[in-house]
């Protein structure tokens, strides 16, 4: 059944692949105008977060950054279908990264870096980086069930030099390079909520205390990596611009989760400059309300 879903599947989003970006921002226009007007999406939780994430804002706002948001969703899953076939010349015309010093500064000085981002803008087209630096950059990301797009869909993401990493087995790979002295890049998306069981530190996040991963700041105190974040915004339609800020060089002269509030921050700030460009579409806050409930279970599991 996988193999038939993929031998169907496939060729169309491999035909739409080679489409020019201009006529799939047509069919990305039709399709988000039924989307929103007629299934209507996860609409429900979109404007929730929204509402949640901004309580000053008037409803009229959130409307219209509602609309805004599945304009850039949907290009965002076409701008995804056209990174399988999209050339050197094209990602780099349309994504650029800016201030690649900042990285290239902690090469030279041969350290291993944790990259920091967000869902914010558009995270799949940042293979590209690896035209920018030296160093090998490798992401952390959830395996595809269907072993067959699993295959196409790593290809894709990999062929400018980003090695791909399933969660599973991530911290063995890092481990593993950090123990043949490989120096590497790790980026590390971490706005997303952890599983409740998994979760060691709440933060006050958009307005709503939330559970965080901590992960990039454990990794980084571990193994005494350089942090740095990565900020992506949309300059306009297919076009994006990449900053990284340097979050620290010495991630044991900071207290437990100072770090983790430092990313939160400047994620969270970055966000309302562009708050239509997040993704939304996930229920951000589900947990909010589950924190003294987390905590009774962890006083309970400690005794």
């Amino acid at each position: 059944m996988k193999l038939l879903t993929f031998i169907i599947v496939y060729p169309l989003i491999w035909i739409l692949s080679i489409l020019p970006m201009r006529l799939l921002y047509i069919i990305s226009d039709c399709f988000r105008f039924i989307l929103f007007n007629f299934i209507g999406y996860r609409k429900k939780v979109v404007i929730s977060n929204l509402k949640m994430a901004f309580p000053e804002k008037p409803t009229d706002e959130t409307q219209i950054i509602t609309k805004k948001f599945y304009k850039h969703f949907v290009d965002l899953i076409f701008e995804s279908i056209k990174s399988f076939t999209i050339s050197r010349k094209e990602i780099e015309k349309r994504y650029v990264f800016k201030n690649v010093d900042v990285i290239n500064a902690a090469v030279k000085n041969g350290r291993n870096i944790i990259l920091t981002g967000s869902h914010q803008g558009n995270w799949e087209l940042a293979f590209g980086l690896p035209f920018k630096t030296t160093i090998n950059c490798f992401g952390a990301y959830t395996k595809i069930q269907n072993p067959y797009f699993e295959k196409v869909i790593k290809a894709s993401r990999t062929k400018f030099g980003f090695d791909g990493v399933p969660t599973g087995i991530f911290n063995k790979t890092l481990e593993e390079r950090i123990q043949n002295n490989l120096q590497s890049l790790y980026i590390l998306l971490s706005d997303q909520s952890p599983q409740l069981h998994k979760t060691r530190y709440w933060a006050n996040f958009l307005n709503n205390y939330v559970p965080v991963h901590t992960g990039a700041e454990v990794l980084a105190k571990k193994h005494d990596f350089t942090i740095i974040n990565m900020n992506v915004t949309k300059v306009k339609r297919g076009y994006y611009e990449a900053d990284f800020e340097l979050i620290t060089n010495t991630p044991n002269d900071y207290k437990n989760f100072e770090i983790t509030d430092k990313y939160l921050k400047i994620t969270e700030a970055h966000i309302k400059k562009q708050p239509e460009f997040y993704l939304w579409s996930h229920k951000r806050f589900k947990h909010k309300d589950k924190h003294d409930q987390w905590l009774e279970k962890r006083k309970t599991s400690q005794k």
